[in-house]
């Protein structure tokens, strides 16, 4: 099973991130990814056998996620792979801490962690013409979280499709005192 942990917006901030690729696309070219599917991956797990797979499964709920807020303020070019993203101009340190702990976690179940840093993104466009990427992205998006999905990425003739198979749960928070 291909697995991969990520934040997945709620439908207004996906709404406006494909907002994003449709005023990037007409410099860039390239192929506007599917509403439905943007996300901002913490942790690709690539093909997971089968029973670690469902170890995750049943592990993941009870993995709780800090509340916060990304700053989404930037373009970016993944050239080799053709990718323009939108992103944080600088990675928070929470966040940060939130992608070097679950692959701490994650670590307990045998899967390492990639060597390259962390670059927190969500893809908007494939196939672009890297040179003709836009500099200035438009009006900032923050980006509240509270809980991580573990999808699993089935290949298909059509691309790839997307199937959230686990969720964490959010942080409780605090009752006030009485």
């Amino acid at each position: 099973m291909r697995l991969f942990y990520a934040l997945w917006p709620a439908p207004t901030l996906a709404t406006s991130l494909a907002s994003w690729a449709e005023q990037a696309r007409p410099a860039t070219g390239g192929r506007i990814m599917r509403t439905e599917t943007l996300h901002l991956t913490l942790a690709f797990l690539g093909n997971i056998d089968m029973e670690t797979a469902e170890e995750l499964i049943d592990a993941t709920p009870v993995h709780r996620l800090e509340p916060g807020a990304l700053t989404l303020d930037q373009y970016g070019v993944f050239n080799r792979q053709r990718i323009l993203w939108a992103g944080p101009s600088r990675t928070p340190d929470d966040l940060q801490a939130i992608h070097d702990g679950l692959w701490l976690w994650l670590s307990g179940y045998g899967v390492q962690a990639p060597a390259q840093p962390f670059r927190p993104h969500v893809t908007l466009l494939r196939d672009i013409d890297p040179a003709k990427a836009p500099e200035a992205a438009p009006e900032s998006l923050t980006w509240h979280y509270d809980r991580m999905v573990l999808v699993a990425s089935e290949s298909r003739q059509d691309g790839s499709r997307y199937r959230v198979v686990a969720q964490s749960r959010p942080q409780p928070h605090p009752q006030p005192a009485d």
